[in-house]
């Protein structure tokens, strides 16, 4: 909620006008707001320092009961302390400091217990440089953004990993053939070569990835539509599993016509494809079954889809694990890759405005399908 500037007119009869953690007053129009609907923790000071407001948020990131805090003077309702130990009130003094300082902005403080909390806070003056009408404190809890940094954490540790293996190979096998070209014969060098042209494919497919999340989670995926023939990319990438020894008799493909047009990026969908493929083969037993067809939307009355399903015959996945499948780092029970390439199905079919669920298959292996809207763009139209 935007507090508004110091010296705002009618801003000190918004908040908490009860003299209680109640309706916070007209909003516009009579519109009355309850502290407690508010997703943050707030907390008000009078003039004197002593709490008038203590929502229901805040009493749950405190610990603290609103009964206990209102009344009670700010720094023993909210006692805070900075990570160097010291007293957050005594060390800001709202009410005797700086008379042009009109808000602390949002830092890391400590509760009672050590525990942390993200705090903000803006002094309501009567005027630009008058004395303190209201304190008004804002209170987030720091698990969700403890969460976002364990996972950029995460993703650090096996980004390293996954490159350290590669690398050392790519140096050990160049810094080998520097050193001692002579001894070897062509077949050996042909040999290492090979190996160090295969982890700097490795390495690129990661860097490629790490780019993927990038634009995934900043929502910058760039899509560059056009006509797609999705049976002629399964088609595709069958072709290359036979070409590298698997049996054709593997994989059965079901297309069903007539397909309606899909406007989609073509390099997309093919990772989308690869991967599914790719997963079906490594982990599945069996016979992979691929199903196109055309669908129609639940979400849109009379919008057309194109539904994709790849299949297998292995064990599938087990049902404790499906809530997991599409988020980073799930590998399932077989070790191998990065974990990372069904989050970045999930985030290309959505970035087409498309859905992708797993299951169960009816030969009782895993069974991914997704749905990707058809028709031109509106911008062709």
């Amino acid at each position: 909620m935007s507090i508004g500037t110091s010296g705002s007119p009618g801003v000190q009869d918004i908040l908490c006008a009860r003299g209680d953690h109640g309706a916070l007053g007209d909003l516009g129009g009579g519109l009355g707001l309850d502290p407690d609907d508010l997703p943050d923790g707030l907390v008000v000071a009078d003039e004197t320092g002593r709490v008038i407001c203590f929502n229901s948020a805040a009493a749950r990131i405190t610990a603290v009961r609103a009964t206990d805090a209102l009344g009670a003077p700010l720094e023993r309702a909210l006692p805070l302390e900075d990570l160097e130990g010291r007293r957050w009130w005594r060390l800001t003094d709202p009410y005797g400091g700086l008379a042009t300082r009109f808000a602390q902005p949002e830092r890391n403080l400590l509760l009672p217990g050590g525990r942390e909390v993200l705090v903000s806070a803006r002094y309501v003056r009567t005027a630009p440089t008058g004395p303190v009408r209201r304190v008004i404190v804002s209170l987030r809890d720091t698990e969700a953004r403890r969460r976002t940094e364990r996972s950029h954490a995460e993703l650090i540790a096996t980004v390293a990993h996954e490159l350290r293996s590669p690398l050392t190979s790519v140096k050990g096998f160049t810094a080998t053939l520097l050193a001692k070209w002579e001894r070897f014969t062509d077949d050996q060098k042909k040999l290492m070569l090979e190996t160090v042209d295969a982890d700097a494919d490795r390495v690129t497919r990661l860097i490629a990835e790490l780019l993927d999340i990038s634009r995934i989670d900043s929502g910058r995926l760039e899509l560059r539509r056009q006509p797609v023939d999705i049976g002629a990319a399964v088609g595709r990438h069958i072709q290359a599993y036979v070409a590298s020894g698997q049996d054709a008799d593997r994989f059965l493909v079901r297309i069903q016509q007539p397909m309606p047009d899909l406007w989609a990026d073509p390099d997309k969908i093919d990772q989308v494809l690869s991967n599914l493929l790719e997963n079906a083969v490594r982990h599945g037993e069996g016979t992979v079954t691929i199903d196109v067809a055309p669908s129609s939307s639940p979400r849109e009355q009379g919008g057309a889809e194109t539904a994709v399903t790849v299949s297998d015959e292995g064990s599938g996945i087990p049902e404790e694990s499906m809530g997991r499948v599409f988020t980073r780092f799930w590998r399932g029970s077989k070790r191998g890759g990065t974990g990372l390439g069904l989050y970045i199905v999930k985030g290309i079919v959505e970035a087409h405005g498309g859905t992708i669920t797993v299951g169960r298959a009816a030969s009782g292996g895993a069974q991914f399908r997704f749905t990707l809207p058809v028709g031109t763009p509106a911008y062709l139209l």
